[in-house]
């Protein structure tokens, strides 16, 4: 194993596990709410592991997160449809909005999942997504550009 591959599987580990850490505390340890989505998890990959990669850009992230995961609430409450056919639906809509807007980000293809199976409401978009997105952005620009050094966003 080379050298850089072994350094950029260290700081993907130690950001992943800050990052997750925080939204974990967060979640747990305060009274403000839920801050951990599974597919965060997924985006650590791409954030930690391929910053340069467009789909972990920030705006990705973000609005990939938002996007299916709006989608699965309004499947979810207005489509009275069997769930067989309302998940494969949701997921396949918010993967196409996600290329169409430019905004792809391959974890959130996961959210109208876990949405529809969650029953979540329309306060899911403010928590964890929206600010569970945003603690993501930012702990991804202060860990990737000025610790590691690398060009993020």
């Amino acid at each position: 194993m080379n050298k850089d591959k072994i350094y950029k599987s260290v700081l993907a580990l130690i950001f992943t596990t800050i990052t997750i850490g925080v939204l974990t505390l967060l979640t747990y340890k305060t009274n403000y709410g839920l801050f951990l989505v599974a597919s965060f998890g997924s985006s650590m990959v791409l954030l930690y592991g391929y910053p340069e990669s467009p789909f972990a850009k920030p705006k990705n992230i973000l609005f990939g997160h938002l996007i299916t995961s709006l989608i699965g609430i309004l499947f979810y409450n207005f489509i009275p449809l069997p769930i067989y056919i309302l998940i494969p639906l949701a997921v396949g809509l918010g993967v196409g909005l996600m290329i169409l807007l430019d905004v792809t980000h391959p974890p959130a293809g996961g959210n109208p999942i876990i949405v529809i199976l969650g029953s979540v409401s329309f306060d899911y978009l403010f928590s964890p997504i929206l600010t569970g997105c945003l603690i993501i952005i930012a702990f991804g620009i202060l860990l990737n550009k000025f610790v590691a050094k690398k060009e993020y966003p």
